[in-house]
């Protein structure tokens, strides 16, 4: 291999993977403060908040990997460009065609394992994470007890405090606490000025000690009926304990992955294709049943059909139907009709829910099936556009390259992102949704990667500036011929 071309390796390498981890870890920070509040204040163990983002930067791969090639690549060749070590390549008889070879290998192996990524590890990943973040977000609250509200998650307790975290964490003021575990439907009353909260060794209780307070309990009646003489007792403390159970509160009970298996961004390509069929199998089978359904509200009731020789001529009715039946029996036959209807109408709106809903889970199956596709295509066009520009715009750093590439992402961005909706909506083919932001954006890649090649000045502002004095300088001079 040329110096050249190890040369050109080593300048994409180094920006490549710095682009790529501070997109991911951008990526990462957008994910915690969207679902900050599921995570703080539950009492999870750091592995399991570590796993539930590991299996997040996974999922942001296919958002990360296309940003940080084009970033890179415009990085690269801006670099080049502006210490002048295009110029010299390009003397040294070494075409820009030729010098961007290695790195399009570089580029073909990453497409080819961003591939093979989405199409084995992606769904294991996604299956995990949606499992993960299930299991975080519906968590009991073992922790946050949020201050002049009444917290229902301990059993048999409701409780509700005034304000908390004076002083210690885990400090309480303004107790209220509502004992319904006797069982009796007669709640103990528990108040007090202060308390504080604490765990047993094992972990299975929470203690809540308890400051200035009163107890108030009521006797049961023993008939059941209401009497007004009815004891209430009522008992100062100058402090007390509550022990709660808490050991449904100790370890975060995980879902079953199966229960998550059907979703479209947790399968590979096979089982994609697998549930697109399967999907398609049962549509058609609901169409059969309700056409099969649905048939004998058109059919004319012949109960001696097939079993008499007589042959009736067929009658023309003039005018509406309604004049060939007696007028005694219009209204009860506009009933029948209207009965038919009606019930024709449910018929189809019970089926309607489900036959949508199947409808597009075929779409999500096939839109996840061309999405294994379009991410290593992506990192192709993307490196296309930016060499080029790179090459073209002479500038390195984290400046103008920055710009334009967040540009250029943004524009490819939203174009997949409106026409991806619209695919899941129906109103677009899947295949052709997948790939309208790489059909537009080809153009675009091709246009640049030849002006990079003929070295012009498509962004250069003094080559336009020239040309703008130069036009004014010639109508200048033909209005003095004139």
């Amino acid at each position: 291999m040329k110096k050249i071309h190890l040369l050109l390796i080593k300048a994409f390498i180094r920006p490549f993977a710095v682009t790529f981890f501070i997109v991911m870890f951008i990526l990462l920070m957008f994910f915690l403060f969207k679902y900050v509040d599921d995570l703080i204040g539950k009492g999870f163990e750091w592995y399991v908040i570590a796993e539930l983002m590991m299996y997040a930067s996974a999922s942001n791969v296919a958002m990360a990997l296309p940003l940080a090639i084009l970033l890179s690549s415009i990085m690269t060749f801006g670099n080049l460009g502006e210490n002048y070590e295009l110029v010299a390549i390009k003397s040294a008889g070494v075409s820009l065609r030729k010098a961007m070879q290695p790195l399009l290998v570089l580029i073909l192996g990453l497409a080819l394992a961003s591939f093979f990524f989405s199409d084995f590890m992606l769904p294991k990943a996604n299956l995990k994470y949606g499992s993960l973040l299930w299991d975080v977000r519906n968590k009991k609250l073992s922790f946050l007890i949020k201050p002049g509200v009444f917290n229902n998650s301990i059993p048999g307790y409701s409780m509700r405090v005034e304000r908390k975290g004076e002083g210690a964490i885990d400090s309480l003021y303004g107790v209220m606490i509502y004992d319904h575990s006797s069982g009796n439907g007669i709640p103990q009353i528990i108040m007090a000025e202060k308390g504080k909260m604490s765990k047993t060794s094992d972990g299975n209780y929470m203690v809540l000690n308890l400051v200035n307070g009163v107890r108030y309990q009521e006797a049961a009646s023993n008939n059941g009926s209401y009497n007004p003489r009815q004891s209430l007792t009522r008992m100062r403390f100058k402090q007390t304990e509550v022990k709660f159970d808490f050991s449904s509160f100790k370890d975060m009970t995980r879902t079953q992955e199966e229960s998550f298996k059907n979703n479209a961004p947790m399968l590979n390509r096979r089982e994609l294709l697998h549930r697109r069929d399967s999907l398609q199998k049962d549509i058609d089978s609901m169409g059969k049943a309700l056409q099969s359904n649905t048939q004998y509200y058109f059919k004319q009731n012949s109960y001696v059909k097939g079993y008499t020789a007589v042959k009736a001529p067929a009658q023309i009715i003039k005018g509406t139907i309604l004049s060939v039946i007696p007028k005694e029996q219009r209204i009860m036959a506009l009933q029948n009709a209207y009965d038919q209807v009606e019930n024709l109408k449910q018929t189809f709106k019970g089926q309607q829910a489900d036959f949508e809903f199947r409808n597009k889970e075929v779409l999500k199956a096939q839109i996840e099936y061309q999405r294994k596709y379009t991410l290593a295509v992506s990192c192709l066009l993307l490196f296309f556009i930016g060499a080029p520009l790179g090459a073209i715009i002479r500038k390195g750093g984290l400046g103008l390259p920055v710009v334009i590439a967040v540009i250029f992402f943004l524009i490819y961005h939203i174009i997949s992102t409106v026409s991806e909706k619209s695919a899941k909506e129906g109103s677009l083919d899947p295949v052709f949704g997948m790939w309208m932001a790489i059909i537009i954006l080809t153009p675009v890649g091709i246009f640049l990667t030849y002006k990079a090649t003929v070295d012009s000045a498509l962004f250069d502002i003094g080559y336009y500036k020239e040309l703008v004095v130069g036009l004014f300088k010639k109508k200048k001079k033909e209005t003095k011929e004139i």
